[in-house]
């Protein structure tokens, strides 16, 4: 009898040993086996609290993965069963369930990126945010002064005080929390140019010189007409002559403006007209990207007073007014000099 029951014991011992085997085997090769992705992949999205045992039956049940279990111990065997990093991940052809574990450990989710053009206006801001898909809108319908209050910055007028950049995000941050870093952005990118400045400019602060570079923003896209432009504009302050600048008019107009400015549009009085008023507008007028802050704290030293667009994106520039009026005439009403 007891001969009878070490064999029988024995047997036992063995088919588990088998099994535990061929169950050991499988599991490695299962573990190194691509799952069932799309020819395309998959954005796969982890909520907060989620766990591998949710996860492997979600992806089993999706037709991704063949044996949710088998994910379940392996990911204990591995002790990586708790610390998995929500958020949204991209799931490649040819990724396994071993390297599946590992990208969740690392939390490496997918990064989205937003473009923030130069000279953009804060309220295009809020618009390329509000269109974007990826983002928590939570501020879609605030005001401007809600934002800035909410940013820490209660009373300030939001125009230029964010960076234009492409920053990158994670799914579902918010809208307010892209706002933050590109605020920062800017405050470090000013502080920064402000201390490196040149001697004698007329600004009595940062935010003067962040208001005269989004004056050069919105004038020029030419690299090498920003600093001619700025020292055109210091100079005209430094003779308490009107900056006579378009962009601060079409700013002011708001949506009075329809395309083209009219002679009663530079008679309009607005704070932002600058043929009505000397000195610079009360904010700035639109996002100035570093290099506009660089010229405006970087002036060219010539002698130009005046400059008028030639049609094709430059300028020219005059030193007397005798010769300007003889730029507009060839440039803007095309009369031969």
């Amino acid at each position: 009898m007891l001969d009878r029951l070490f064999r029988l014991l024995g047997l036992v011992v063995i088919v588990v040993s088998l099994v535990s085997g061929w169950l050991l085997m499988d599991i490695r090769q299962f573990v190194d086996t691509p799952l069932a992705l799309p020819e395309h992949g998959v954005d796969y999205e982890i909520g907060p609290g989620m766990g591998v045992i949710r996860i492997a039956t979600d992806l089993e049940r999706h037709g991704i993965l063949t044996h949710a279990r088998y994910l379940s111990w392996y990911a204990r065997w591995q002790g990586d069963v708790i610390d998995i990093k929500a958020g949204r991940y991209r799931l490649e052809p040819g990724l396994t369930p071993r390297r599946l574990l590992k990208l969740l450990h690392s939390g490496a989710v997918i990064q989205y990126p937003i473009t923030v053009p130069e000279g953009y206006t804060f309220k295009q801001l809020r618009e390329l945010l509000d269109i974007n898909p990826e983002i928590d809108h939570r501020y879609a319908n605030a005001t401007n002064a809600e934002i800035m209050a909410a940013l820490g910055r209660p009373g300030a007028h939001p125009e230029g005080l964010f960076f234009p950049d492409t920053y990158h995000f994670t799914a579902r941050s918010t809208d307010l929390s892209i706002l933050q870093r590109a605020m920062e952005a800017m405050q470090v990118h000013l502080d920064a140019a402000w201390q490196g400045r040149a001697e004698g400019l007329p600004y009595k602060s940062p935010y003067e010189a962040l208001i005269m570079a989004s004056i050069i923003e919105k004038e020029t896209s030419l690299e090498e007409e920003r600093t001619r432009i700025a020292g055109v504009f210091v100079r005209r302050l430094e003779h308490r002559m009107r900056l006579q600048t378009d962009p601060t008019v079409i700013y002011g107009l708001g949506d009075r403006f329809h395309g083209n400015l009219h002679r009663r549009d530079l008679k309009a009085d607005t704070p932002y007209n600058t043929y009505v008023h000397r000195g610079l507008p009360p904010t700035p007028i639109a996002m100035p990207g570093l290099a506009s802050i660089d010229a405006a704290l970087h002036p060219d030293e010539g002698e130009s007073l005046y400059f008028v667009s030639k049609g094709d994106g430059s300028h020219q520039f005059s030193d007397t007014l005798k010769d300007h009026l003889k730029a507009v005439r060839r440039y803007q009403l095309g009369e031969e000099s």
